[in-house]
């Protein structure tokens, strides 16, 4: 079964679940990794504090997490 990505899901969430999503988070210039503020901000949370287009950031975490494999 493929990963799925959920918009309810915290930035923690989805960086645990798929470590793929790690590597898009760096190219977008977030520093959620270790970020204690990670465990509480959704997607569009983290989008709307970093200024980035929350659409083009879902999209690429989406493709990084379709991409992997399942375990």
């Amino acid at each position: 079964m493929k990963r799925k990505f959920s918009d309810d899901a915290t930035m923690d969430e989805i960086m645990h679940r798929s470590p793929a999503a790690i590597r898009v988070v760096l190219q977008h210039g977030m520093l959620c990794v270790g970020c204690p503020i990670a465990s509480f901000h959704t997607v569009s949370d983290a989008a709307r504090e970093h200024d980035l287009n929350e659409e083009q950031l879902g999209r690429d975490l989406r493709a990084a997490i379709e991409s992997t494999k399942p375990d």
